[in-house]
């Protein structure tokens, strides 16, 4: 699945291309997404002109004068600035139509949401698929005291409890893994147990692990590809850890561990990840 670092990329890309620029039409190839696309978005749509290219966790937010597009790349997603007559691929279910470009949404898996919040309806951070998200892991309030508080009395592995995304947003399964190496935390330890001191320095190396990313265009696994359909080069400069179970530990040597948690791959090191 896209991450937050893909996500951001994504939204950097197409804020240069589409931002202040009207939208001439919006043409719906495949309407059976995670959830419907609704019918009507089209006609709402054309002839308005993109205001913002926003970003809340993994969510697209393409904010028009009378409401946001809400957009979500799902598993396998992407979305990309292409040639005005470029030829149509399988999978490109969505195109957005400007006079000097075309974006297309892609996804084999058709996981991923295209929906309209009216203004009518008030912020979009009320809307129920983002009402619920932590802070984002850039905002200034986060930090190890955030997060010490939000993981008192929680009794699960604290990788589970950093992927529910209810004290951070879009600390997804890859950086997850990575950020709990720099820390030196084992994934299997409880969120609750985690001290303030520990606190501090996951949270430093969630930042830290994320920016790394984004410096680097995201993630090479999977089909993963930014707004400009090049590939990101995190993982080829970066891993520590993640896929590279057997592997040496590139700090001690130890073997990296592989386990599954919650039906998703976990990578750590044994002796430089403490519980």
């Amino acid at each position: 699945m896209p991450e937050l670092p893909e996500v951001e990329t994504t939204r950097r890309g197409i804020d240069a291309v589409i931002t202040g620029k009207p939208l001439r039409r919006l043409v719906v190839h495949e309407a059976r997404m995670r959830w419907p696309i609704p019918a009507e978005l089209p006609a709402l749509l054309a002839g308005r002109t993109v205001i913002e290219c926003n970003r809340r966790g993994k969510y697209l937010l393409l904010r028009f004068e009378h409401g946001v597009q809400i957009v979500h790349l799902g598993m396998s997603g992407s979305l990309r600035v292409v040639p005005q007559q470029a030829f149509l691929r399988k999978h490109d279910h969505v195109e957005w139509l400007f006079d000097h470009a075309t974006l297309r949404l892609h996804d084999p898996r058709r996981f991923g949401a295209v929906l309209w919040h009216p203004d009518e309806d008030g912020p979009v951070e009320n809307h129920p698929l983002l009402a619920r998200l932590g802070i984002e892991p850039f905002d200034p309030r986060f930090d190890g005291r955030w997060l010490h508080r939000h993981f008192q009395k929680r009794g699960m592995a604290v990788k589970q409890a950093l992927l529910a995304g209810s004290a951070v947003v879009g600390v997804g399964n890859i950086y997850c893994s990575e950020s709990l190496f720099r820390a030196g935390v084992d994934p299997r330890t409880p969120a609750g147990k985690i001290s303030l001191p520990r606190c501090e320095r996951l949270a430093q190396a969630i930042r830290a692990t994320l920016s790394d990313a984004l410096e680097s265009g995201g993630s090479t696994l999977r089909d993963y590809v930014g707004a400009s359909g090049e590939p990101g080069a995190y993982f080829a400069i970066h891993a520590a850890v993640y896929e590279r179970a057997a592997q040496p530990c590139k700090v001690c040597g130890t073997p990296i561990r592989r386990l599954v948690q919650g039906q998703r791959a976990t990578y750590f090191c044994p002796h430089c990840q403490k519980r």
